[in-house]
């Protein structure tokens, strides 16, 4: 009976070590979505970026994009973001979705300016599409590169 209590209370053990490292890595990989100001913007192509995503001023995240949806009339990417309470946009500010390497995830780049604030729910129309980078290397590699 005492080898099976021992077993039992390092089976213990090990579940509460797992669940504290589970707590842990979740917190430090910053994957929970950040509540906030929500805001809007209109993309003519989205690529890879996926709800969930990042949202960042300066490579520092502080939102995460909520929602996509297409829209019917124009045909282009709506996708809502939320960022971070502390943080406010002005409406001219430029949204861009950028990639963090050749082969890593999509993130939405916004460099601020300098107008009037963004009221919650302001859609932006200063964007950026994804860069198709596979369109990029063929065009290099078999023309559509002029030299002028």
């Amino acid at each position: 009976m005492g080898a099976k209590s021992f077993e039992t209370l390092v089976g213990a053990a090990v579940l509460v070590v797992a669940a504290f490292f589970f707590v842990f890595a979740y917190n430090k990989a910053d994957v929970a979505q950040v509540s906030g100001s929500s805001y809007q913007a209109i993309f003519p192509s989205v690529g890879g970026l996926e709800t969930g995503d990042d949202v960042r001023i300066a490579g520092i995240k502080v939102g995460s994009v909520t929602a996509m949806e297409l829209d019917p009339d124009w045909y282009e990417a709506l996708v809502t973001i939320n960022v971070e309470p502390g943080v406010s946009l002005s409406e001219d500010s430029f949204l861009s979705i950028s990639s963090e390497s050749l082969l890593g995830g999509n993130y939405i780049a916004i460099q601020p300016g300098g107008g009037s604030m963004a009221e919650n729910g302001y859609i932006f129309s200063r964007t950026q599409g994804a860069v198709d980078l596979m369109d990029v290397i063929s065009r290099a590699l078999f023309g559509g590169v002029s030299a002028d």
